[in-house]
């Protein structure tokens, strides 16, 4: 009965040690998420107020940031100035396209992800050691390569990337 006791005790403790980091989705406070706030550019006022540009809701303005561009000026390069699709890219978008593009497809998304979350956490609660709440409520979600690979193998298809059968 001690050894029993001892070992439940010690794995215990050591289950007490893990670290999580960022994988438990759950938010340890009620105030704001400080990576979510974006410092912005300073406020200028133009030299000639009727040269301003049109204005065009949901776009960038003068004052966002820009990393990859504030990137390159740090280094002493010239930031491109097209902005657009690449012409090599062109079929590709085209062809993700086809059926339509959602214009809020990133807010839909993270709703649908975080009601997922929200139902399988229903009874998760309720744990004797902590576990990797990622895994817990993703675990249903994750592909087999092996299998993957073998069911696309007996349809006929070429899986190159994938290691050669023995």
């Amino acid at each position: 009965m001690r050894r029993i006791l001892a070992l439940i005790l010690i794995t215990a403790t050591l289950s007490a040690c893990a670290n999580k980091g960022l994988r438990d989705l759950r938010s340890n406070s009620r105030g704001p998420d400080e990576f979510i706030i974006e410092p912005k550019a300073a406020l200028e006022t133009p030299d000639d107020l009727t040269a301003l540009p049109v204005p065009t809701p949901g776009q960038a303005n003068r004052t966002d940031n820009n990393p990859l561009d504030d990137a390159v000026i740090a280094l002493g390069g010239k930031p491109a100035q097209s902005a657009g699709i690449p012409a090599s890219d062109g079929a590709l978008v085209t062809a993700a396209s086809r059926f339509g593009v959602s214009p809020n497809i990133r807010q839909d998304l993270a709703d649908a992800d975080a009601d997922f979350r929200r139902r399988q956490a229903r009874f998760t609660q309720f744990r004797l050691f902590p576990e990797d709440r990622y895994n817990q409520a993703y675990r249903r979600e994750i592909l087999d390569a092996e299998v993957v690979a073998s069911r696309w193998r007996r349809a006929g298809a070429r899986t190159p990337s994938y290691p050669p059968l023995n």
